[in-house]
């Protein structure tokens, strides 16, 4: 009995704990995902707008820090194959993405630790690793941060980061 009473309060604080979390969330949320080879990506991410204010190299996205890559919690990568992104081999599992933009370029970095809230608790040494992003200026702004994973081809595809006037890619494809 003892055992059914705790077990019925560890439900309910986990499910207190998730509903906290979506109370805390201030933007839309979207998953993307993508088919390479008959194996599937997917992307969780937060989408903020931009409401009258400078994102990338301003108040929202400073140069020199490391971003969630969206809003509220960490951008979360799953994968059920080992893939290669940019030039980062990322074996199949979970993980964070985080960009680290500067007025040079961007950096998108993968890490181990995929559930944490924002980037307020983001460590160097907990990532798997880091490959450059090209960036490029678009003509048209886009308000709401997007992030898209364009068919290449069989087992290719071009995730892309958008915001504000910005946009920010690399190959993910398949690892051989």
């Amino acid at each position: 009995m003892l055992k059914q009473i705790a077990f019925g309060f560890l439900s309910l604080a986990i499910f207190a704990m998730a509903l906290g979390a979506q109370e805390q969330r201030k933007s839309p949320h979207e998953t993307i995902s993508a088919t390479l080879g008959g194996h599937k990506i997917t992307i969780s991410y937060g989408r903020p707008y931009l409401k009258g204010r400078k994102a990338v190299g301003g108040s929202l996205v400073p140069y020199g820090e490391v971003w969630r890559t969206g809003a509220d919690e960490a951008t979360k990568l799953t994968t059920d194959a080992d893939l290669t992104i940019g030039d980062l081999h990322v074996p199949k599992g979970t993980y964070a993405l985080f960009t680290l933009p500067s007025k040079e370029g961007w950096t998108l970095i993968v890490s181990k630790k995929a559930d944490q809230w924002g980037a307020f608790d983001y460590k160097q040494s907990e990532d798997l690793g880091r490959t450059p992003l090209a960036v490029k200026k678009i003509s048209s702004p886009v308000e709401e941060f997007t992030m898209g994973l364009e068919p290449k081809s069989n087992d290719s595809v071009l995730l892309t980061l958008k915001w504000e006037n910005t946009e920010a890619s690399t190959t993910v494809r398949l690892a051989k």
